[in-house]
């Protein structure tokens, strides 16, 4: 790629964006008054490995609910991981609500991107992302979009993950001083709506003429990614304890996996199924014919379902919840599978 391409990438691009920048809320319009810090923060951490379409209904919610930082960081904990039910990846509503409080403490968001990387839960991309679109600042902004759109255009041959910090260094080597946060979005809206990960749309792509992988003829096999190892299989019980119109439930501990989260009680999850064991009583447990199977990041889960009914005076160590009123509990994706199967018992 000649020496002068990358400074005609932000020629090119800055325009497509001002004309076509997907209108989302979070973001200020191109040319508009700078958005506002919290709302740029909370929409980059609800962001991460989670779709915009999943998004935009949860950020409504909070930002009706806790419309900044102050707000956020009064929240209760329980109410805030309730909110956040079904968006996955719980450790960040747990980092989110830390880093709220100490915003809160500060008495505003840090500008800079290394100030911002002090911050519980901000990791590089996320102090990049918010000092170029929250504060104007120059930083070199890479998500899954970016990434495709910058091997595409340089036609990085090294397979993922290896390549990103090529990439990162391609994309620094064309991202403006003026305008940064604008032109990381414009890369982002680009590799969301033109520059797709399958059958890019090269002829309405403002980047064509300097692409390396159009050129090529072969735009859609980049990023080159090394093949995934299988995930690790893992089996679990969740137990669906009744006494009347109610539930038993359980909080999960504050750390490890969906920390912190209410759920159904369940026994450990294991290499192979653990039957009844870690059953939240001494009940007439019975088993459901099918189960819930739901994939995590670094593991695939098969859960089998028991349930039981016990006498009113019982009371193990828990919360009773209605059970008509249980999509009201902010269950995590998978406990909310299993109580829907559950439900169907008392329907």
């Amino acid at each position: 790629m000649p020496d002068n391409v990358p400074r005609a990438i932000a020629a090119a691009l800055l325009p497509w964006y001002d004309a076509h920048a997907r209108d989302l809320p979070w973001r200020a319009r191109p040319g508009a008054n700078a958005p506002d810090p919290y709302r740029v923060w909370l929409s980059e951490v609800m962001l991460q490995q989670t779709q915009v379409a999943s998004v935009i209904p949860y950020f409504a919610k909070f930002t009706a609910r806790w419309p900044s930082f102050d707000a956020l960081a009064a929240a209760a904990d329980a109410d805030v991981m309730a909110a956040w039910a079904g968006l996955g990846y719980y450790a960040r509503a747990r980092n989110m609500l830390a880093c709220a409080r100490e915003v809160a403490a500060r008495g505003a968001l840090p500008e800079t991107e290394a100030e911002l990387l002090g911050l519980p839960g901000v990791g590089g991309y996320t102090a990049a992302a918010v000092a170029a679109i929250a504060f104007g600042q120059r930083a070199v902004v890479v998500d899954a979009n970016v990434e495709r759109v910058v091997s595409r255009l340089f036609a990085v041959t090294e397979s993922l993950p290896r390549a990103r910090p090529k990439i990162r260094s391609l994309t620094d080597s064309i991202t403006p001083d003026a305008r940064a946060g604008d032109f990381a979005q414009a890369m982002m809206d680009l590799g969301a709506t033109i520059c797709t990960a399958r059958a890019p749309r090269c002829l309405l792509c403002p980047l064509r003429a300097d692409c390396e992988g159009f050129a090529a003829g072969a735009p859609e096999t980049f990023p080159v990614k090394a093949p995934k190892p299988a995930k690790p299989q893992r089996h679990g019980t969740m137990f669906w304890l009744t006494r009347g119109d109610e539930v038993l439930l359980v909080r999960r501990p504050a750390k490890g996996l969906l920390g912190g989260m209410r759920a159904l009680p369940t026994g450990p999850w294991a290499d192979s199924p653990p039957g009844l064991a870690g059953a939240p009583a001494a009940a007439d447990w019975q088993l459901l014919d099918d189960g819930v199977r739901h994939g995590f990041t670094h593991f695939n889960l098969d859960v089998a379902l028991a349930a039981a009914t016990i006498a009113a005076h019982t009371a193990p160590e828990g919360e009773w919840w209605p059970i008509a009123e249980i999509a009201a509990a902010g269950l995590p994706t998978v406990f909310a599978k299993a109580a829907e199967r559950f439900g169907r018992m008392h329907a």
